[in-house]
């Protein structure tokens, strides 16, 4: 068994966190490799969900998007009934149809302020992306290339103050690295405490 497909069986056997749901959020800068991580983790749990923050998020409300997470995802999940969003289309911008996220034995909550301090209750687990903010930043700029240079300047400048106000990384459970090959998992924060 591979290292990671053992991190989901883990994370499978953990109690369930929002009704019979283990809500586990990867949080992480803008750039960290949260999305491409998820996903190799929900492929280790044989398929999970994933809700991306990035479709609850907006150009008007980049982290004011906690009521409309809680009244259209973890309230539905919460009583084992599937959550319906409408993702929001980057380009276009406005909301689009509904999707349908099932009720799950683990969901995954993919995107920058995953770990906001009111979600935390409904977590099982909080993992962080532990790539520091600069070279986060540098990486989803390449990525995005010069087109949204004026979108970062902004995003960087809301994120920074995001953190300020709600950090996430002091709470994870586990710090996640990305290495040449694969991840390396420690130990976060909340546990170091313990």
């Amino acid at each position: 068994m591979n290292d990671l497909a053992l991190r989901a069986a883990r994370l499978t056997a953990l109690p369930p966190s929002c009704g019979p749901v283990r809500l586990v959020a990867v949080d992480g800068h803008a750039g960290s490799g949260k999305s491409t991580f998820t996903g190799r983790l929900a492929a280790a749990l044989g398929g999970a969900p994933v809700l991306h923050l990035d479709d609850l998020a907006s150009h008007e409300e980049l982290f004011a998007w906690t009521d409309r997470l809680r009244e259209q995802v973890t309230g539905p999940l919460s009583r084992g009934e599937p959550a319906r969003y409408a993702p929001y289309d980057w380009t276009a911008r406005a909301f689009g149809p509904a999707r349908t996220l099932e009720p799950a034995p683990v969901v995954l909550v993919e995107g920058v302020g995953a770990g906001r301090r009111a979600l935390r209750p409904l977590l099982a687990r909080l993992l962080w992306m532990d790539l520091p903010a600069e070279e986060s930043w540098a990486r989803g700029r390449r990525r995005d290339g010069p087109a949204l240079r004026s979108f970062w300047d902004g995003w960087t400048a809301a994120e920074t103050a995001h953190f300020a106000a709600d950090p996430s990384r002091p709470w994870a459970d586990v710090l996640v690295r990305q290495l040449p090959v694969g991840y390396e998992w420690l130990e976060g924060p909340v546990r170091e405490r313990c």
